[in-house]
């Protein structure tokens, strides 16, 4: 696990290696074992290495045994083991026991169509010197980051927004579109970032750069690898099923346990890393350590679940109860992400990372698991939304939906009150435009109340809605719940979730491993029935099946609660005045995005007696923090 970065100058000029040394001394925290760095002509790479395997031979970037194929890479390839005995079969003769090796004779022997081999999570630059070519690729799901630019005669490209703004080329002009797209879904989607002249590669792509003949211009191609398919279903009754997820399972966790360093867990209490930690126990010879986080705040407070799992499996068992004192800790947080990013769970996610990393390097965790099995229970809520939408309009709009406005908006979170009401205003609108309002933080009307009228016209009329509605439109004989887990797979989870982890778990120097990202096990439950994922009310349902044998009936049974966060009351109590301060101060109104009168009623909306603003109030002063500290 590491940082990367690299420059070419596409003018064929020697290549800038102090610039490039700048952007990895950016990245220390993604590898603070070791650097090294490689510079060929117009190329230089760099790297920062968190040793993982192989701590002495797996030293990057690493070339080919006739030093024309060179390496920068960051990531785990789990079945690396297996791909070297291949690559041995085949002729290959290797010096050092790491992965990085194994994608280098891979890529050799096999090609672009080497990354349909890998299983695992990788972010990695090869440089072809007899071909003067690039090459960039990123892991199939988006757990590894990689931003690049070309502009001013250079491609440059880093593992981190904020170690590629090292480079003097980079332009921080910011993007008016993504600063919209921020605003709705909380993240900026791949390939826009914040800044015009970045882009990130998105998922499950890779990027070819090679001169013309005779020298002509540098040319980017750049082409999708993978695609999780939900076509044909499993022909299997219910208990094969299980038995094969469990197996599917165990084999993801079984090659996750491999590194030369402690390993660990994060355990929230939940279904999903409570099994992990169970097959973990299963599989491995010693005590696991385990690791959760919690808060004052009962609603909020997982620890009691994750204890019933702690001991029950008799695991070194560690705990952090986090308070709220934000604004000590988000001016970290904002110079990490390097751009805005507005998932408030981002702040214990770094807490336990933190913690975790006092005793482990590595810590398997249960990302994933929602996406694939049906986790979330606004799944549950379209698919009943479309039962509700054949009740008469004249009794919908005439006596039910009147009768949900009723209902106040300031009850705790997980009132079925509060849902409710949330999904009775919602319910009658078609399946993507209701799925796409229990996604955002500001919807269209919302935007139109905030936005100065300058700033709107930036806009130019575009829409950032129009990205996610593009993905959840129906396909032929496809399941709706089909289609609102592809939608997640290619939205939520790469570019909010493992976003967090990744910037989090890197920011304090360890690997987060998650199987139920493993491509194989995703691929498996993408052709699972709708039934088996969710039966009645029950999300989740074959995972809990396979749960049963292995996790406390308590965690099992209970709601799922999310990794939330506290803030609507924080922002209420002791942290108001650092709110007010923010958003309110003359320096941020005179950015000109944001009308004063609207921030103020936010503000003063959520502080009385009105609507519930803390996540939006989130995204605006994360928002502000970020132009303080990149670009004021």
């Amino acid at each position: 696990m590491c940082g990367i970065a690299g420059s070419l100058d596409l003018r064929g000029n020697p290549s800038d290696r102090a610039a490039v040394m700048a952007m990895t001394n950016r990245m220390i925290h993604r590898g603070p074992d070791a650097s090294g760095y490689y510079s060929d002509g117009p190329v230089t790479l760099g790297h920062r290495r968190l040793a993982i395997i192989d701590l002495q031979g797996g030293a990057q970037p690493m070339q080919d045994d006739g030093g024309n194929l060179s390496i920068t890479y960051n990531g785990e390839i789990y079945n690396f083991l297996e791909l070297r005995r291949t690559l041995e079969a085949a002729g290959h003769r290797f010096l050092t026991g790491s992965d990085t090796e194994v994608i280098l004779k891979a890529y050799l022997e096999y090609g672009e169509s080497a990354l349909e081999r890998f299983r695992g999570m990788f972010a990695l630059a090869m440089w072809d010197r007899r071909r003067q070519r690039l090459f960039l690729a990123r892991d199939r799901v988006g757990k590894k980051p990689l931003f690049y630019s070309q502009s001013a005669g250079h491609f440059v490209f880093a593992s981190e927004l904020h170690a590629l703004l090292a480079h003097p080329q980079i332009s921080r002009e910011i993007d008016p579109l993504a600063l919209d797209e921020y605003l709705t879904y909380g993240y900026i989607p791949a390939p826009r970032t914040i800044f015009k002249g970045v882009r990130k590669l998105e998922p499950g792509h890779h990027l070819t750069g090679t001169f013309g003949p005779d020298g002509g211009p540098f040319e980017i191609v750049i082409e999708r690898y993978w695609k999780l398919e939900y076509g044909d279903k499993w022909a299997c009754d219910e208990q094969e099923a299980a038995e094969r997820l469990l197996a599917e399972l165990t084999e993801a966790v079984r090659l996750r346990l491999v590194a030369d360093v402690p390993i660990g867990a994060l355990l929230s209490g939940g279904v999903d890393s409570s099994v992990v930690v169970a097959l973990m126990s299963r599989l491995s010879g010693r005590q696991v350590k385990t690791f959760s986080i919690g808060f004052e705040e009962e609603d909020f407070n997982e620890l009691p679940y994750a204890r019933l799992v702690a001991e029950r499996y008799a695991t070194d068992h560690h705990e952090l109860v986090v308070r709220p004192q934000f604004m000590d800790i988000l001016p970290t947080l904002v110079r990490h992400y390097g751009e805005p990013y507005a998932d408030s769970s981002a702040l214990p996610t770094y807490y336990v990372s933190q913690l975790t990393r006092q005793h482990v390097t590595v810590a398997l965790n249960g990302d994933g698991a929602d996406e694939s099995l049906a986790g979330y229970e606004r799944y549950l809520g379209v698919l009943l939304a479309e039962t509700y939408r054949r009740v008469p309009g004249l009794l919908r709009r005439g006596v039910i939906e009147p009768a949900a406005a009723l209902i106040p908006s300031r009850l705790p979170r997980r009132s079925r009150l509060r849902q409710a009401k949330n999904f009775l205003q919602t319910a009658g609108r078609s399946a993507p435009q209701q799925y796409l309002r229990w996604n955002t933080f500001f919807g269209r009307t919302e935007k139109a109340q905030l936005y100065t009228e300058e700033f709107a016209q930036r806009l130019q009329y575009s829409s950032a809605e129009t990205w996610f509605l593009e993905k959840l439109q129906p396909v032929k004989g496809r399941p709706t719940l089909d289609a609102l887990l592809a939608t997640d797979v290619e939205s939520y989870l790469p570019y909010d979730l493992l976003v967090k982890m990744d910037v989090a778990s890197m920011a304090n120097s360890m690997e987060a491993r998650s199987p139920f990202l493993d491509h194989k096990v995703m691929e498996f439950c993408a052709r699972l029935p709708a039934e088996y994922k969710i039966r009645g009310r029950t999300l989740k349902y074959l995972l809990k099946k396979v749960a049963a044998d292995l996790v406390p009936a308590a965690n099992i049974k209970r709601r799922k609660m999310g990794f939330g966060v506290p803030v609507g009351r924080w922002m209420k109590g002791v942290q108001l005045d650092f709110v007010k301060q923010t958003l309110l101060s003359p320096r941020a109104l005179r950015r000109g995005y944001f009308r004063a009168e609207t921030l103020r009623a936010l503000v003063t909306g959520h502080t009385g007696a009105g609507e519930d603003y803390s996540q939006q109030l989130w995204a605006l002063v994360w928002l502000e923090m970020w132009h303080q500290m990149f670009v004021d």
